[in-house]
């Protein structure tokens, strides 16, 4: 597939269109499960709704953007694989065996950045590929969905993590501060592991290495530094840094509650992992990402702090009430989450609508290339 520049991302609407629509839907449905009376969108749709907001909206987004840095046509299989997959879904078709494939594509791009670029960070984020295809084989394979959790949660951990590591070159953290991190990496893939045989207990080891990751992160993340510049730069920098926190906090949950599958704790074991640091990411990387997938930049205006500043209240009230058994605050800690997404969502779209389309890139491609 030739290079385009990236003003002329036309292409890449439909499987932004089938991720938002994933989203949306996966947020109704959390609604419902959390306790607020909605009308139910299809029967049973309500319990798709980890698969739609792990697999069909971030896996659809995380693949197009593999695809857009590989500029090859083979390469969108993922993402379109995981929008069909959603399709599917919202039809009430059986979808573990499309989702399995779109990791499976996924794998396959990153076996072709590692021979391009056999660096740690790539390794990182080629296991985070792995473990969304484990995690639909184990699904495909008849497993309880509970089961899949901790490997869709890999999917997305090491994703961000691998992302994180390649820009810590810019801080030149030490070869031995790197072994750590990678040593941590190595501990939470035993646990996914473990949860195979030894559910409680490789949980337990997985928290152990989220512990370890977040407090490298919180270490040594150039956020450290740009928190201190004005305006994006600051924006990113405190999405990201809340986010390491909330890492910290899931990674020490799933230490002391491994094992749970069902109820408060379980509810909180979930989210403040998902919520808290896969979306506080994803609002930091939202200005980056838009721009590569749909040639629009997203420029900065304060209004982004209100978005993270309610998803934050509303994980603290979320967990709060998991935790003390507090139902009606579980509730409306759910409510204040999706709104602080809807609000990301209308803000970035705001902001990305009133920008001009970028430029094409240098000869060489887009960062990832």
């Amino acid at each position: 597939m030739a290079r385009r520049g990236r003003g002329a991302r036309v292409e890449h609407l439909p499987f932004v269109f089938l991720s938002v629509l994933a989203l949306l839907v996966g947020l109704w449905g959390g609604l419902v499960r959390i306790g607020w009376v909605m009308p139910d969108l299809r029967a049973g749709l309500t319990l798709a709704h980890g698969p739609l907001m792990v697999s069909g909206f971030l896996g659809t987004l995380i693949g197009l953007e593999r695809a857009a840095a590989l500029a090859r046509v083979w390469a969108y299989s993922a993402p379109l694989l995981a929008g069909v997959g959603v399709v599917a879904l919202l039809a009430g078709m059986p979808v573990p065996m499309l989702f399995a494939a779109a990791g499976l594509g996924l794998v396959v791009a990153f076996g072709h950045l590692l021979s391009r670029q056999p660096a740690a960070f790539m390794i990182v984020m080629a296991a985070g590929a792995g473990a969304w295809f484990v995690g639909n084989l184990l699904w495909l394979g008849g497993g309880p969905i509970v089961q899949t959790v901790p490997w869709l949660t890999g999917f997305l951990i090491l994703t961000i993590v691998g992302e994180r590591l390649e820009l810590s070159r810019l801080v030149r953290p030490s070869r031995g501060a790197r072994a750590v991190l990678l040593v941590a990496v190595g501990v939470y893939l035993a646990g996914l592991v473990l949860t195979v045989p030894i559910f409680a207990l490789g949980e337990r080891f997985a928290g152990a290495g989220m512990i370890g990751m977040s407090l490298w992160l919180l270490r040594y993340d150039i956020a450290r530094r740009t928190i201190r510049e004005p305006g994006l730069p600051r924006f990113i920098a405190a999405s990201l840094l809340s986010g390491y926190v909330w890492l910290l906090i899931g990674g020490g949950l799933w230490v002391v509650l491994g094992g749970a599958v069902a109820g408060p704790t379980y509810d909180a074991m979930l989210h403040v992992v998902f919520l808290g640091f896969v979306f506080g990411m994803l609002f930091a990387h939202a200005p980056i990402i838009v721009p590569a997938v749909l040639g629009r930049a997203v420029p900065y205006w304060p209004g982004f702090y209100g978005h993270l500043a309610l998803l934050d209240v509303s994980i603290l009230l979320r967990l709060g009430s998991d935790l003390g058994g507090w139902t009606e605050g579980r509730r409306w800690g759910g409510l204040l989450g999706v709104l602080a997404i809807l609000l990301f969502l209308a803000a970035t779209a705001g902001a990305a609508a009133s920008a001009r389309r970028l430029p094409p890139p240098p000869q060489g491609g887009m960062r990832g290339q």
